[in-house]
Parts: structure tokens; sequence; C-alpha cells
């Protein structure tokens, strides 16, 4: 049996993940197995963090919101529960865009909604 040394395959590997680890803090952008577990736990923490900026926007469109409407003496479950019987099928994050960019419009579709 002729032997097989995998000398290529391991380079390919090692800067695949050193590339991956580049700007890394001190050791974590130079020796392999520093990079590897750095890339490793990067990985994991952007796929979190995919998760969790869903999360944070939408909290951030209900501040928002509740913000928009408590000076039309509503609050957010308040107007939310209005869509509802309404029949009214906006996301919360237009909704929240109007209020920060058109707020005369928003003041108009709350004016009707609450009618």
């Amino acid at each position: 049996m002729v032997r097989v040394k995998s000398g290529i395959q391991t380079k390919r590997k090692h800067k695949k993940t050193l590339k991956l680890a580049k700007g890394y803090w001190m050791t974590r952008h130079k020796q392999f197995q520093k990079a590897k577990e750095a890339v490793l736990h990067a990985g994991s923490y952007a796929y979190i963090g995919r998760k969790l900026k869903k999360r944070d926007f939408r909290s951030l469109w209900i501040t928002r919101l509740n913000a928009a409407v408590s000076p039309l003496d509503l609050n957010y479950s308040q107007f939310i529960h209005l869509l509802k019987l309404k029949k009214i099928a906006v996301d919360r994050k237009i909704l929240s865009q109007i209020a920060v960019e058109y707020p005369k419009v928003f003041e108009s579709f709350v004016a009707k909604i609450k009618a």
C-alpha cells in the first residue's frame, strides 16, 4: 500500500480558517488551533445574532408605535386591538415607518380607526 500524505488538503483547510479569522485579536488570527476555535464561536454567535436581530427590530417597531399613539389617547395594545377589530392587516414595520416619516398621515389613520 502506498502512503498518502494529506499536506495539501491540510494547508488548504488551515488557510481557509485563517482567512475567516482575519482581523481577530492576538493569536486568534495567526495560530490555526486558536483561529479554529474563534471561528466556530463567531459562527455560532452570528447565527444567534441573526435570530436576535428580528426580535430587536420587532420590539423597536412596537416602541415606536406606542410612542406615536400615546399622544392620541391610546396605547399600543389598544391600537393593535382596534386594528384587528377593523380587520386592517398592516404589519408593525410599515406602521412604525409611517408613524416616524409621516406623522400627519399616521394621525389621520388612527383617527379613522378610532371612529
